[in-house]
């Protein structure tokens, strides 16, 4: 029999590739998401369409069949809900489980922090008892490179203190990561937490940098460009991503017997559970991601050079040798392919020339 997978956010950018690519592998695979309206809901149908879900055929808390994969299906419910999470682990008795459901954005967070709480906290632990009391072979959850906030000492490694995050988001997903490790020594739960670093490309999300800079440049319209262009990301392409997470799924991790509490590591422990981070290893400047998109438009920006927002940090970079060792794998992306690649799919799907 196919192991049965949970994926949570199969509307959400990461979660519908992930999907595209485990319907490749012999697994059972269940997708689940509220489709809420924090950023364009046609997008998010969109996805839900390109992996056999079609809009017409969704209604709140009853399953889909994929007319494209007969391994996938999909429900559309609110993690918030205990009562209704519960009995969907009491019914499906999944073997694993891939979070990626969260209230995203760093921005918004301060605008709306009670939706960063009611999801990515609530809706967090209401997973972990699923997984509590119908136990999975391996919870994998979406962390962020958010957490390292006003850390400055570069490459980002997951050994580092990470107890100074500077937006609610970050905090929130610190608080998953400690969540996880609880439930993991408490209830011997394998977690894995997957710090992810500025994740691009086709299908992206619409209030992400490289969408929001490619629409306005392909119409005209000036982009606002941040601490005035001093900023560096580790840009890291989609498809590295979910090589990662799928090498990773099947390798639940193990107390880690070298695990000290008089010097702890905060990536290990005594309990099974890790921290990895999936970035590109390669921070790319601002004002050149911008040059690159402009090059795959053959057509110049017009910038508002504005100063640094609250809850930003001006640089990220990881340090993924945990990664490399454990699943052999880095990501290696190109920014100038992964940037044309996403131009190519919003000219496509927009009707753009």
């Amino acid at each position: 029999m196919p192991s049965k997978i949970l994926i949570t956010g199969t509307a959400g950018f990461i979660g519908f590739h992930l999907v595209r690519r485990l319907v490749q592998q012999d697994y059972d695979i269940v997708g689940l998401d509220n489709i809420n309206d924090y950023y364009d809901v046609s997008l998010k149908y969109g996805r839900l369409a390109g992996t056999g879900i079609p809009k017409e055929s969704i209604r709140d808390k009853e399953f889909v069949i994929s007319e494209m994969y007969s391994s996938y299906r999909f429900i559309k419910m609110d993690l918030e809900n205990a009562g209704e999470t519960r009995s969907l682990f009491e019914q499906e008795k999944f073997d694993y489980v891939v979070h990626l459901a969260a209230q995203a954005g760093v921005r918004y967070s301060l605008i709306n922090p009670y939706a960063y709480i009611n999801s990515n906290i609530t809706g967090f632990l209401n997973i972990l008892e699923g997984c509590r009391h119908f136990p999975v072979k391996h919870l994998v959850y979406a962390s962020s490179s958010s957490v390292y906030g006003a850390n400055t000492k570069m490459p980002f490694a997951t050994g580092h203190n990470v107890d100074h995050p500077v937006s609610l988001y970050a905090a929130t997903k610190k608080a998953n990561e400690l969540m996880a490790h609880t439930y993991a020594s408490l209830y011997q739960i394998p977690s894995t937490g997957l710090r992810f670093f500025t994740v691009y490309g086709p299908w992206g999300r619409p209030d992400m940098s490289l969408f929001l800079f490619t629409k306005a440049i392909s119409e005209g319209k000036p982009i606002d460009v941040f601490n005035n262009g001093d900023m560096q990301r580790d840009f890291t392409y989609i498809d590295d991503i979910i090589a990662g997470v799928e090498r990773l799924i099947p390798k639940p991790p193990e107390p880690d017997p070298k695990w000290n509490g008089d010097d702890p590591d905060p990536a290990t422990s005594f309990a099974p559970y890790k921290i990895y981070n999936i970035g590109n290893n390669n921070p790319v400047k601002l004002m050149k991601f911008i040059q690159t998109i402009e090059g795959a438009l053959d057509k110049k920006a017009e910038m508002n050079m504005m100063p640094m927002q609250p809850g930003d940090v001006p640089a990220t970079y990881a340090d993924v040798d945990g990664l490399k060792e454990a699943v052999d794998f880095k990501p290696d992306t190109p920014i100038e392919k992964g940037v044309a690649r996403f131009v190519d799919w919003y000219k496509s799907y927009y009707g753009t020339i």
